[in-house]
């Protein structure tokens, strides 16, 4: 799958598959069950980018010819950090990728006035610094909630951090670079602008909405 890296510390996954993926998912007509689909297909081929470096541990096995060894992942070491609520279509493709990595929640919901993002929930698994972390989150819109959780998973001093999400814009990628510059962004799509509601364009509205099937 290739990745073509662009200014400011961003990962863009342009594999066809992806981006045919994507285009399907744009559909105002695609249904909730087609919608769901599609965000987990589209996170699992990520996952195969966003986890390109991650280290691996020499293992002993046996085949039915003969012993050898082999690499695999410790995924105990793996965090995905899910930002609610519609980060979970991310990491229910990201999972079934790395079934076992822990999992972690923040709640963050964006004040329709002023677009702060305003945290409710925030569960981790135990001793981050020895942890890698993906956070998960569909769309890099403004940028609030995405720098609200960095902020408050950098309290819990994780050995790494990754930012993954489905589209992004200029605004939200330079909110991300402002504040934490050292954080690569992974992104199927890097959209034209945000509107005067902080919604991307041409995007794929509220991802949440379309996930769950609600209004």
């Amino acid at each position: 799958m290739a990745d073509s890296p662009q200014p400011g510390g961003i990962h863009v996954v342009d594999h066809p598959l992806v981006q045919h993926k994507i285009t399907l998912m744009r559909r105002k007509d695609a249904s909730t069950n087609s919608f769901r689909r599609l965000v987990r297909e589209v996170s699992a081929m990520m996952a195969y980018e966003v986890l390109r470096d991650i280290a691996l541990d020499e293992i002993e096995v046996e085949t039915p010819m003969e012993s050898t060894t082999g690499n695999v992942i410790d995924g105990k070491k793996l965090v995905f950090v899910s930002v609610l609520r519609a980060g979970t279509g991310i990491l229910d493709g990201m999972l079934e990728v790395v079934p076992s990595a822990r999992v972690g929640h923040i709640g963050l919901y964006r004040d329709p006035k002023t677009l702060v993002a305003v945290e409710y929930y925030f569960k981790m698994p135990g001793d981050l610094r020895e942890r890698d972390v993906v956070v998960v989150d569909p769309l890099l819109a403004t940028g609030n909630s995405a720098v609200a959780a960095v902020d408050r998973l950098k309290e819990c001093q994780p050995k790494s951090i990754k930012f993954v999400c489905l589209l992004t814009c200029p605004e939200g990628i330079a909110a991300m670079a402002e504040a934490h510059p050292e954080v690569p962004i992974y992104t199927a799509a890097v959209d034209r602008e945000l509107d005067e509601r902080g919604y991307i364009l041409p995007g794929l509205g509220d991802v949440g909405d379309r996930f769950f099937g609600t209004k």
